[in-house]
């Protein structure tokens, strides 16, 4: 991919790991649409990142803005699926089914509106890519048979566990039915990070900046690279 006019949009990018993914793919040579719900976060995150860096108002949750901002973008190589929510560490039998709904509507149903809003114009690049922000937490073989590096707990985070392993669910289908057409879709594990996406995460997770290389690694992609896989933020093949 080395088109000067490359564009990318990262949703969920005014903090954290998206913002970081913005970042690094401004430093790549994209102009990126920074989405985010928040007006003065979004223009925050835009003015930090640099003036190849565009705010899109863009709520996951809203199918209106939704379209709308659909409507504003008129070419797109990269998709980076960034936006999600854990409202809380709680197992299943004690999260009320309004918290799956809720956790639900941004991490699983948002990417479906986001994705399917934006497929005619990524549809029109010569190299279209999809990243889903996943978590290794969505991982059944790791749930089930934990290795030394991953603790899931004892069913814990489940509404945010549970949405996230639909999430690679859809990324297997979207790179199914996407592969002719020349597109790479892609989940990403991208380890705890010190995001405030949970307490736990914000108290002992590693640099979000290490994360957002793995997504970018995956926007960039060469056309023989793979698709339909679930990859660690190193690069390391993670098992669904």
């Amino acid at each position: 991919m080395n088109d000067s006019a490359r564009t990318a949009l990262v949703t969920g990018a005014n903090k954290g790991i998206g913002k970081h993914i913005a970042r690094l793919l401004v430093a790549e040579g994209f102009a990126v649409y920074v989405g985010a719900r928040d007006p003065e976060r979004g223009r925050q995150a835009v003015a930090e990142i640099g003036p190849r860096a565009r705010w899109l108002v863009l709520d996951v949750t809203d199918p209106d803005s939704v379209a709308r901002a659909a409507a504003q973008v008129e070419r797109l190589d990269v998709l980076v699926n960034n936006a999600g929510i854990s409202p809380s560490l709680a197992p299943p039998a004690d999260t009320a089914v309004e918290e799956f709904r809720r956790t639900y509507e941004t991490n699983v149903f948002g990417v479906v509106a986001v994705t399917n809003a934006f497929l005619p114009v990524l549809r029109r690049s010569p190299h279209p890519r999809i990243v889903n922000v996943s978590s290794g937490t969505a991982s059944l073989t790791w749930s089930q048979n934990p290795n030394p590096q991953f603790t899931p707990g004892s069913g814990g985070a489940a509404a945010y566990r549970s949405s996230k392993a639909a999430l690679n669910a859809l990324t297997v289908l979207y790179a199914q039915t996407l592969s002719e057409e020349g597109f790479k879709v892609n989940a990403l594990a991208p380890g705890l990070r010190a995001t405030g996406l949970n307490p736990r995460a914000a108290a002992s997770g590693g640099d979000p900046a290490e994360a957002a290389e793995g997504a970018v690694r995956l926007a960039l992609l060469p056309d023989d690279g793979p698709t339909g896989g679930f990859f660690s933020w190193d690069g390391t093949p993670v098992p669904w």
